[in-house]
């Protein structure tokens, strides 16, 4: 594993097998993220983006290649995962969802109390803590399965589309929360968006993959400085240039899907 490395994946393909047919989700990916890198997935749609955090989730297993994920401390989780949606439990309150992962664990009482109570708390949830999900807004939603994935305290933090559900304003107000919580904890966190705003916000380094099979053809290094806010890379000329290449790296990739299926 290359030193300072927090995720290490080498030659890593997937492909999935129906009858007497196959299909490649990921094709030889080799990546490399670092301790308490922030690292954002851009594709276009079906590029295996969600396939790769289900394999580094343990969900899936690769076809061909391998990855390891560098532990620092055998009794913490390697990683948790938050979903675009449904990644609450509906018959816990906020409070009881919080403080699954750190039951589950067997940690003591009061150490799960500290850290539930901290993370409800930095979420904006102490006024709900007694609700149930169904008691809950979708952006409400979220900030529990925030708060429950850094109260468990994994290794790494993958997030698929956690915001994309959410109005404007509320998608705002959370990604201001996820980047406090962050810098205080530098997390290691790989994060997959459709949104070009949202990655240029959020990275330190964009992955941009192309279309099915997925591949991680390019890299955008972010070198804006921390904290940012949308109206500082809306009205930057160098994240403007990168928005731009971006968006036609997408386009260009969704065309040549298209003909290739031509």
């Amino acid at each position: 594993m290359k030193k300072g490395a927090k995720i290490d994946i080498q030659h890593l393909t997937k492909a999935f097998y129906k009858k007497q047919d196959s299909v490649t989700a990921l094709d030889d990916i080799s990546l490399t993220i670092e301790d308490g890198e922030f690292v954002c997935l851009v594709g276009p749609s079906g590029c295996g983006k969600t396939t790769l955090l289900r394999i580094l989730a343990g969900l899936e297993q690769p076809s061909v290649g391998e990855f390891t994920i560098r532990s620092e401390n055998e009794n913490r989780p390697l990683q948790s995962m938050v979903f675009q949606e449904r990644g609450v439990i509906p018959w816990l309150t906020v409070e009881e969802n919080v403080a699954f992962g750190l039951k589950m664990r067997g940690l003591p009482k009061e150490i799960i109390q500290e850290r539930t109570d901290y993370y409800i708390k930095k979420t904006g949830l102490d006024r709900f803590a007694k609700l149930y999900p169904k008691e809950l807004s979708g952006g409400m939603k979220q900030r529990v399965s925030i708060a429950r994935a850094f109260a468990n305290d994994p290794e790494i933090l993958l997030m698929d589309e956690p915001f994309a559900a959410l109005d404007e304003q509320n998608k705002f107000i959370l990604q201001e929360e996820l980047l406090s919580i962050w810098s205080e904890t530098k997390k290691t966190v790989l994060f997959i968006t459709h949104s070009i705003d949202e990655a240029l916000l959020l990275s330190d380094r964009i992955l941009l993959m192309s279309a099915q099979p997925g591949k991680i053809i390019k890299q955008v290094r972010i070198d804006m400085p921390r904290p940012r806010t949308i109206e500082d890379i809306r009205k930057n000329p160098v994240m403007a240039a990168q928005f731009v290449d971006i968006w036609t790296h997408l386009q260009d990739e969704v065309q040549r899907s298209r003909r290739d299926q031509a």
